[in-house]
Parts: structure tokens; sequence; C-alpha cells
């Protein structure tokens, strides 16, 4: 494919990969055309790679990966789904596997290995030279989803007293830099973190200028032991693009690039929005077994809490059996609060996760929910109180029915900030399907005002 037309495809659809490009690729696999392939994929930038092996089946996945065989691009790897990462890495030959693995940084390997079994790792990890090994090894040393595993051992440091102009020599006689960097940590004797240089400032200042005298005002240093939720909300309070990680004794082991952090930040987004429906973290490439396998339990503790709010129901019986409207009526009570503690509690969720609910303003936000559902309860008790009387030509139920809003849209706002917030305190993530609890609430009370009232006035 001429360069040309990879761009149409590229810029095809806001970036999107073009499914033209898709179905080309699987129709050169399918005829064994490997020259015709090389010339499709050639072109693609990493992410675009990463897409299209996500897009295409398994048997399709293997074949593209044995026909790239060492021009598949390393980097596309970083980019995968788990799942897929690992069928992708599965289907390498051993030796092309090795020499994708020494183009990577330590921390990209870190991430293709950390999830793989001991004899795979082992037969990547060999691959390496012996000071990134030491250095991917040493990552692997700290817990899954902290900053110790997370940051970057290719690092840039020099000692205070340094002057610009020796920095920048040393950075020109360098063997090898990082690729992308935007800092020189200043280290002490201990290879403590005491600084951080701007490379614009190491650019602009004169050769003779002291590199602590142009250091950044502010630096925040975190523990290898620092949780990933705890590291993004720091990048993203403190606005840093750089960050050095310490281990116990407060030595230097590596940094976090904003890059890393950005990644994070929209990770947790995804994890809070796929907790908030239940499913965990489930990928596009997962069986059709896995898949159903991991939604089942959040599916049946619905089916439970689906069970009390018919229980609830069963006990007026007698009265929708009398008044055969409040049967027509009901689903419109439940159905609202649903939706408005839906409302509150992605809002809640979201605060929790960023820091800016917490205990110093938590009754303020909880009394602002509640007087937000009161206030939305009566318009809506206005417009609902009108379509019973309307509909039905009964004032009174549509005077039940406008005071079951009310009730159903106060519990709802309640139940959207106070769950999670229970969650939150309980150590559990605040996004674990709350909105389970939630709808439970918001059906409970809903059907129990509505149908309550109904038998208090009506019979």
């Amino acid at each position: 494919m001429a360069a040309d037309d990879a761009q149409d495809h590229e810029g095809a659809s806001a970036f999107e990969l073009d499914a033209d490009l898709v179905q080309a690729v699987r129709e050169a696999l399918e005829q064994g055309a490997r020259e015709r392939v090389l010339e499709l994929v050639e072109p693609l930038h990493e992410a675009d790679l990463a897409d299209l092996l996500e897009q295409l089946d398994a048997d399709e996945r293997a074949m593209l990966v044995r026909v790239l065989g060492r021009d598949l691009d390393p980097y596309a790897l970083t980019e995968l789904e788990e799942g897929v990462r690992d069928e992708v890495l599965e289907a390498m030959a051993p030796e092309d596997l090795a020499a994708a693995v020494k183009e990577l940084d330590a921390d990209d390997v870190v991430y293709l290995v950390e999830d793989l079994d001991e004899d795979e790792k082992a037969r990547v990890l060999q691959a390496l030279d012996p000071v990134e090994r030491v250095a991917v090894e040493k990552s692997l040393t700290y817990p899954e989803d902290t900053a110790g595993r997370l940051a970057r051992h290719e690092i840039v440091t020099a000692p205070p007293f340094w002057t610009v102009g020796q920095m920048i020599d040393a950075m020109r006689e360098a063997e090898e830099l990082p690729d992308d960097f935007h800092d020189v940590v200043l280290i002490d004797p201990k290879v403590e973190p005491v600084g951080l240089v701007p490379l614009s400032r190491i650019m602009a200042a004169p050769r003779a200028t002291r590199l602590e005298d142009i250091k950044r005002e502010e630096m925040h240093v975190l523990r290898a032991d620092t949780s990933v939720e705890d590291v993004a909300y720091a990048f993203q309070k403190y606005r840093m693009l750089t960050a050095p990680v310490v281990d116990a004794d407060g030595r230097l082991v590596g940094v976090i690039e904003f890059e890393d952090a950005a990644e994070l930040i929209d990770d947790e987004a995804e994890e809070d929005l796929k907790l908030l429906a239940g499913v965990g973290d489930e990928e596009l490439s997962d069986s059709v077994f896995e898949t159903a396998k991991a939604r089942f339990p959040w599916l049946f503790v619905n089916l439970l809490t689906a069970i009390l709010a018919s229980i609830v129901i069963a006990q007026f019986d007698r009265v929708i059996e009398q008044i055969v409207a409040l049967a027509v009526l009901m689903p419109i009570v439940a159905s609202m609060g649903g939706n408005a503690g839906t409302q509150t509690l992605t809002v809640a969720v979201r605060a929790l996760a960023t820091r800016d609910l917490t205990p110093a303003n938590a009754w303020r936000i909880i009394r602002r929910e509640a007087l937000v559902g009161l206030a939305n309860g009566l318009a809506f008790a206005v417009i609902v109180s009108g379509v019973g009387l309307i509909w039905y030509g009964d004032p009174t139920l549509g005077l039940v029915l406008a005071a079951a809003m009310v009730i159903n849209l106060v519990a709802a706002a309640l139940a959207g900030i106070l769950i999670p917030i229970g969650l939150d305190k309980l150590g559990a993530d605040p996004a674990l399907a709350s909105g389970t609890f939630v709808t439970t609430v918001t059906d409970v009370v809903g059907f129990f005002a509505f149908l309550g009232l109904a038998g208090a006035l009506m019979l």
C-alpha cells in the first residue's frame, strides 16, 4: 500500500482503523499472500496494528503474527488488550519474541511478562541483556498495581552541582538515552532525588548555570508501594510531568512520566464504568464462557434483589386486584427512582475516585443530593398527578402517584450517594456494582410507598 493510501486509512473516521483495510488483510491472509499482508501492515502506526490484531479472530491473529515474524512492531504488543496480548505472545516464535523484547524499554517488558506463566516469563527474560533483565526482575518484585511496578528505569540523573554545560555534554556522550523524558532527576550521594530540572530550562539556560538553580519549584516523590490509584490522583491533582519513585529507604528506583499517569487515569475511569455495570475487567477478546462466567454473579445478585421487590409487591396483591390501575402505574415510580438513583450514583462514584468527595464535605453533598431529589420529586409529582387524573379520572390516584414519586426520588438520591460512600468506608471499590443496590432500594421503596399509600387512601 502506498504511503498516501495508508494516510487515507488512518485518517478515516477520526483515526479509526478502516474496515476496508481489515477486510483486505483478512483476504490476503486467506490467500497466503505474504507480500500483500506486509504491504498493508507496514505503514500502520503501532496503535493501529494493535487495533488490527484485536479485530481479527484468533486464527487470523495467529496467522498474521506468523506472517509478520520479526516485522511485527514490538511496541504494538504494549497496546494490546491483556487477553489478545497473551494470544499474540503465544503465537510468536521464540526467536521473534526474543528480538521484540530487546527493542522495548524495561517498563514495557514488565507489562508484557507480568501475567505470563513462569516458563514463558523465563523465556522472555532470557532474551534480555543482563542490565535490562535485572531492571525487569526488580520491577516484578513490587506488587502489581503499585508505583514500583509501573516505574520506568531508564532515567537521566545528575548531581545538583553540575552545570548546564556538563549536563548537555553528558547527554550528548551517553550511549543511550530514554526515548521520551521531560526532566533530569537530581540526586544526592545516597541516590535520593533532590530535584527535577526540565529539559526546556536546560536548553534555555547559559552553560555555566548550576542545575540546582533552575530546578522545578516543587517535586512530588512517590513511594514504590503507592497504589496506582494514588499515582493517578497525584498526577491529576498536581499537574505533574515527572514523579520520582523511591524505595523504603528513599533511594531512587525509577520515574513515572505523565504519559504513564494519563493511561492510568483512563484505565481507572474505564474500570469504574465497568464495575458500575458489574462486568469487572471483561474484554472483547474474552470467550463466551469467560464472559458469561464473569457476568453471572452480579446477574444472580440482581435476580435476588428483583425477587425482593416482587415480595414487596406480593404484600399488596389484594390492593392491586381491586385497583387494576396500580399495576399500570407502578413502573413509572420504579423507573423514575432508578434513573434518579443512577444519576446521583454516577456523580458520587466519580467524586470518590477523584477525591473530591471526602469526609470533610460528605454531609454537605448528602444534603445537596437529598434536596435535589426532593426538588425533582416535587416537579415530577405535579406531572404524574396530572397523568393519573387525566388517564383514570381519579384525583386520589393522582395524589398517591405524586406522593410516591417524591418519596422515591428522595430515597433514590440518598441511596445513590450513601451506598458508594458506605462501600468506600468498608474498603471496597465504590463502583462495585453499586447500581444493583441502588436499583433495589428504589424498587422496594417505590413499590412500597405507591402500593402502601394506595391501600391506605383508596380502599
